[in-house]
């Protein structure tokens, strides 16, 4: 029922995909063209931030311009900090467009640039290959198109798991709220009733990011009886749950948790987990024996940059952008790469993903359906699978 029967193509590591992911030996002609300009807005300051996806990007164009660039051509990542804030994200969008004339958007990771700025990537005719997509308006317009799988569909699987596989009676939503996803997050709820005839014995949509004490919040679940308690929170956030449930004594109780909270960093802090931490991951688990993940683990280590899904996503973000920039005849302008992404019908298989990245000429753009649930077990400190394979949302 949960291994999905693409599984077995997608988890063979053919030569084509290696060669996408930038294995190909080093020419040792380093790029010293006319640079070709990207950008990235992300939120590398403020409440939350995701740094590793743009440095993830940053690491694959710096081994692209050392390959020798596109014909000798290197690409010129600007990478710009929305800080968490709207006025912020909007002046970086014109940074991006404006000041540094970037042909493309690849690899940001935002709380809020997809909601504050995809109009004005529409009226700049400018796409943006997101390395995580967060806000609802990544997946839902037509000039964004994130690499991973985002918080919502991420909650759906999870929710899904935990009622349908995991057998729990009682679930118990610990939901923080950033900008306007209140509404995505409930269609992510209500698919997930209508499929499984399940609900929350409770929701509480009022948790902040970043608090200093989760321990308010955590009664009401305990005082409501749940043995599974979903979180959408980011790592701290998670942690923070966890902290609170063992100061309660909540042993009996199963945590639902998002791909935010997947890095060994993570399963090295969480010496309470309850019955177990469980997670959909949006990319090949990397904690794992997995060759899907073999070059992206390399780069990184070898760039000093925290093994994290935020990198992973940055990676393929930047990987998928290289195979587009090299598909384009004649100039690279702003209107060809544009042209290029929005022409694509076919989409791209990569051994990290369980779907294929296809940008196309859509109104909107969620290619990753798929995740790969991962567990921390009682009385353990690192991930392990807790199934062999990607499952969707067919798979309920």
């Amino acid at each position: 029922m949960h291994t999905s029967t693409k599984a077995a193509a997608l988890a063979v590591v053919s030569a084509a995909a290696l060669a996408l992911a930038g294995c190909q030996a080093d020419t040792g002609s380093t790029a010293t063209g006319e640079p070709i300009v990207v950008a990235s807005v992300n939120a590398l300051s403020g409440p939350v931030t995701f740094p590793e996806a743009s440095a993830a990007a940053q690491a694959v164009f710096d081994r692209f311009n050392k390959d020798g660039g596109l014909d000798g051509r290197p690409i010129q990542y600007v990478k710009l900090d929305d800080k968490g804030d709207p006025s912020a994200a909007s002046a970086a969008a014109r940074d991006a467009v404006e000041s540094s004339g970037a042909v493309a958007l690849v690899g940001g990771a935002s709380l809020l640039d997809c909601e504050v700025n995809h109009e004005y990537w529409e009226q700049n005719d400018i796409v943006s290959v997101q390395g995580t997509g967060v806000d609802p308006f990544c997946f839902t317009t037509p000039n964004i198109a994130p690499v991973n799988t985002g918080p919502f569909f991420d909650s759906a699987l999870t929710l899904a798991y935990g009622s349908e596989v995991l057998g729990l009676k009682k679930i118990c939503g610990l939901l923080e709220i950033a900008g306007s996803t209140r509404p995505a997050y409930q269609e992510a709820f209500d698919w997930w009733t209508e499929t499984t005839g399940n609900d929350f014995t409770l929701l509480d949509d009022t948790v902040p990011y970043g608090a200093a004490d989760y321990t308010p919040y955590v009664i009401k679940a305990k005082e409501a009886g749940c043995d599974g308690i979903y979180s959408n929170g980011v790592e701290p956030d998670a942690l923070g749950v966890l902290k609170a449930a063992e100061s309660q004594g909540m042993n009996d109780v199963t945590f639902l948790f998002l791909t935010s909270t997947y890095s060994e960093q993570f399963a090295a802090a969480a010496s309470f987990v309850g019955k177990g931490v469980y997670v959909p991951a949006e990319f090949a688990p990397y904690t794992i024996d997995n060759m899907a993940n073999d070059d992206w683990k390399r780069l990184m280590e070898s760039a000093g940059i925290p093994l994290t899904s935020f990198g992973q996503g940055g990676y393929l973000a930047a990987t998928h952008f290289i195979e587009l920039l090299t598909s384009i005849k004649g100039d690279i302008t702003r209107e060809s790469v544009t042209a290029a992404a929005k022409a694509q019908t076919e989409g791209t298989d990569n051994p990290m993903a369980g779907t294929p990245y296809l940008f196309g000429d859509g109104d909107t753009h969620a290619p990753n359906t798929a995740g790969w649930p991962i567990t921390i077990k009682p009385g353990s400190t690192v991930w392990e699978r807790a199934e062999d394979s990607w499952i969707t949302k067919d798979d309920f």
